[in-house]
């Protein structure tokens, strides 16, 4: 293959305070990255993010009662919010779900009564006097263990994990279950959503993406494969089956094309920080509905209308089917989607300004400025510097994003590298 397919990055996600940045990829790796301090010397120079510890999280497995091969690519990667000195992170692969413990050592204990220095045992008749062992400085090391193993619960493939703001469970959904587990037992987890028809020939849609409320711990959206969103209240009942709230946008008769079902399954769905707003992400738009209505979007924006004429040759490589993600900025006031092309797109909500920026090995240097780029649809009157739809390349697509929890801080994953793009990144916005 043209690059090692192990390397394609799967999933990118800050932690609570973003000073650590998680990849995970299609090997089963996870790569954390650390925020550095800024230096004394350059005080406005903020701190880079360098790699802070990788480990292998996942390998790959055989199902035999199924004759499956279960796949070692890591599906969403999830922070717990710290509360002592080690951090604690979710992944997932497409069946288990691991809970890992990422802790600093920097001394070691020496001068034990009973171990010399290497570590054997020493001869008893030896010991004539006692000491206390002391802890002395050694170089810093990264220490990732797996803390919990979640396994055995999903039949189908894990595309959500989403913690819950009690912080003491999680819940995780597959194409037509939702699970919520405890976090601190990995024997049984209860179900709390079940979409699957008694007879699967009734099958006519898949759950997508779920999320927990960021404030609520008994509220919980998930949206489906037929561009709904359902917003369930776990207070209600113990199987969330009827949901509280159904979001729906009618669909406009006179643009039902073959595609229409495609492309208006949601495959992202974000609360926003405050816990007001839903961000979703379908094939050609990002939108953002209000909690308080249902009957259609608050805001629709057009990620890559251009495209709309090629689906044809969209759907015949597959492409159709490409699952972008969605990202809101710290204050809600700016979304953030990818593209194809190495593209990706921000819209300002208050000024309803939007720019197209590209990921590419000449904007990533050091203090380059990224400029903002424009495509021109098939036909259409070309711009200096614009580019023609028939040029973009489907294969580089930038289908996960985050956004620093507070800062104008961006992780980019395109392909098999990573994009960090941070502050006057938004001048074209702001």
């Amino acid at each position: 293959p043209r690059k090692a397919s192990t390397d394609i990055i799967s999933t990118v996600e800050f932690n609570h305070t973003g000073e650590l940045l998680a990849t995970g990829d299609k090997g089963g790796r996870v790569v954390i990255f650390q925020r550095e301090p800024e230096s004394k010397s350059e005080p406005f120079s903020q701190g880079e993010y360098n790699v802070y510890s990788t480990f292998q999280s996942h390998e790959p497995e055989f199902d035999y009662l199924k004759s499956l091969e279960i796949e070692e690519k890591i599906n969403k990667i999830r922070w717990l919010p710290q509360q002592n000195a080690a951090h604690f992170l979710l992944s997932t692969n497409d069946k288990t779900i691991k809970l890992w413990k990422v802790s600093e050592r920097d001394k070691r204990p020496e001068g034990y009564n009973l171990k010399d220095e290497e570590g054997h045992i020493k001869d008893m008749s030896t010991v004539t006097s006692l000491q206390v062992p002391v802890l002395m400085p050694m170089d810093l090391m990264v220490e990732v263990s797996p803390r919990r193993v979640f396994a055995n619960a999903h039949t189908y493939h894990v595309n959500s994990i989403s913690v819950n703001s009690d912080y003491e469970t999680y819940m995780s959904a597959d194409d037509l279950r939702i699970n919520l587990w405890h976090l601190d037992i990995t024997d049984r987890s209860f179900n709390i959503v079940d979409i699957k028809p008694t007879n699967m020939e009734d099958l006519t849609e898949v759950i997508t993406a779920a999320e927990f409320h960021p404030h609520h711990c008994n509220l919980f959206v998930y949206s489906s494969s037929k561009g709904t969103l359902r917003l369930c209240d776990m207070r209600e009942a113990a199987l969330c089956d009827k949901h509280s709230k159904l979001f729906e946008e009618p669909e406009d008769p006179s643009a039902r094309s073959f595609f229409s079902e495609i492309i208006s399954s949601v495959s992202d769905v974000k609360f926003s920080h405050s816990g007001r707003y839903l961000l979703t992400r379908d094939y050609l738009t990002a939108k953002v509905w209000d909690l308080n209505m249902e009957s259609k979007p608050l805001e629709t924006y057009q990620v890559h209308d251009y495209l709309r004429s090629k689906l044809c040759s969209l759907y015949e490589n597959d492409c159709i089917f490409d699952k972008f993600e969605c990202a809101w900025n710290g204050s809600d006031s700016v979304i953030m989607t990818g593209a194809y092309n190495n593209f990706f797109r921000m819209f300002d909500r208050n000024t309803k300004r939007d720019v197209t920026l590209e990921a590419s090995r000449e904007s990533s240097k050091p203090r380059a400025v990224l400029k903002p780029r424009r495509v021109c649809a098939a036909g259409g009157k070309r711009r200096k510097d614009d580019i023609s739809v028939d040029s973009l390349d489907f294969t580089k697509k930038i289908l996960h994003t985050a956004w620093h929890p507070t800062e104008n801080i961006i992780a980019i994953a395109a392909t098999n590298n990573l994009y960090i793009f941070q502050d006057k990144l938004n001048s074209e916005l702001h």
